[in-house]
């Protein structure tokens, strides 16, 4: 296969990272650039020793919003694959300035370099979310779902999403839109609710849920995100060129399941579950269409979400020092419509 040279921001943070190192196992003659601010969500102790010794890996500590980095970074390489972006929905509300900085000032600032570099990039992979949608209003939720983000962190990640894409409308920009829906696995920070849920059992502590549980997500392990990735880094960017594509498994569980699921493999009692107050903006359902990235990417989700939680589950019990240092940013606080401060 021929040599390449990938661009990566964010690839030290959860999903960034895993396909990071699932590019360098997987092409041993790719050349990996890696772009990190190292903000409480990227760690570059993810990456080995070894990988970071390595030659062919190339490991630059900066912000998206650095054009002198961003342009250095992009004339080098022949795919840019933009991952990096604060989001967590509870902290956008905590503090949502930085996401509109990091997430749409810092996309302007990577599109803005490809654009200078049109004649040597191969391709423009921008990561968005299946937040930008909002509720489904019809499901399964196709890319032709309308934008409802009903949050900071979704409303950011939405001018991004358009942003990316009026590169590809005004200037003829290789792009590719990537929404994956909510992901899990291993070195997943634990203000995700998955990890938290995990974290939460092992210390015996409660699971807390928002609201009734019953809103739902469809979860994709994080291997399999990597793989579809994979795919739109190598498929015909004739057929993919300015297209925007799910990634999603097609099934959608509610929050209650999820906390259960997890108590019923770590064999613990479901009075650990406690209810709190619902968190503001709440998405009562997400569930994506496969049919596009199967019809484009040729791929759909090979992990059942109970194989993929229990992955999880072995991966955390067994790496306590990789996320007890973590346990004081399970939570932030954000203010209520009654002025009331709620812990999410």
């Amino acid at each position: 296969m021929a040599k390449k040279s990938i661009l990566i921001t964010g690839g030290a943070g959860f999903i960034g990272n895993a396909f990071v190192k699932h590019l360098y196992k997987k092409y041993p003659n790719y050349k990996i650039f890696v772009l990190d601010a190292l903000t409480y969500a990227g760690d570059a102790e993810n990456f080995s020793e070894s990988t970071k010794k390595d030659k062919r890996f190339n490991f630059w500590y900066g912000n998206v919003k650095n054009i002198n980095i961003v342009d250095k970074l992009v004339a080098q390489c022949d795919v840019v694959v933009h991952m990096a972006a604060e989001t967590h929905v509870a902290r956008s509300i905590f503090d949502d300035t930085i996401f509109f900085e990091t997430d749409v000032m810092g996309t302007q600032v990577v599109a803005g370099c490809v654009l200078k570099h049109y004649k040597t990039i191969e391709r423009f992979i921008h990561v968005s979310t299946s937040e930008v949608y909002g509720t489904a209003l019809k499901a399964p939720m196709t890319e032709e779902h309308p934008l409802n983000p009903t949050t900071p962190y979704a409303s950011a990640k939405c001018g991004a999403d358009r942003l990316v894409y009026s590169y590809w409308a005004t200037y003829n920009l290789p792009v590719i839109i990537l929404r994956p829906f909510n992901n899990y696995g291993p070195f997943q920070h634990l203000e995700k609710v998955i990890p938290r849920f995990i974290t939460n059992a092992i210390l015996n502590e409660p699971l807390t849920v928002h609201g009734t549980g019953q809103n739902t997500r469809d979860w994709t392990f994080v291997e399999d995100t990597c793989a579809v990735m994979d795919r739109a880094v190598h498929g015909n960017i004739k057929r993919l060129k300015g297209e925007v594509i799910n990634i999603g498994s097609g099934n959608d569980v509610s929050i209650n399941n999820v906390a259960q699921l997890v108590l019923e493999i770590m064999d613990k009692s479901n009075s650990l579950i406690k209810h709190v107050g619902d968190r503001p903006g709440q998405v009562s359902r997400h569930i994506s269409s496969t049919v596009k990235s199967k019809k484009l990417l040729r791929w759909k989700a090979s992990t059942k979400f109970e194989e993929g939680l229990r992955k999880t589950i072995s991966w955390y019990e067994d790496n306590r020092d990789w996320w007890q240092k973590l346990l004081w940013m399970r939570s932030v606080p954000i203010i209520t419509e009654k002025g009331k401060v709620e812990y999410r």
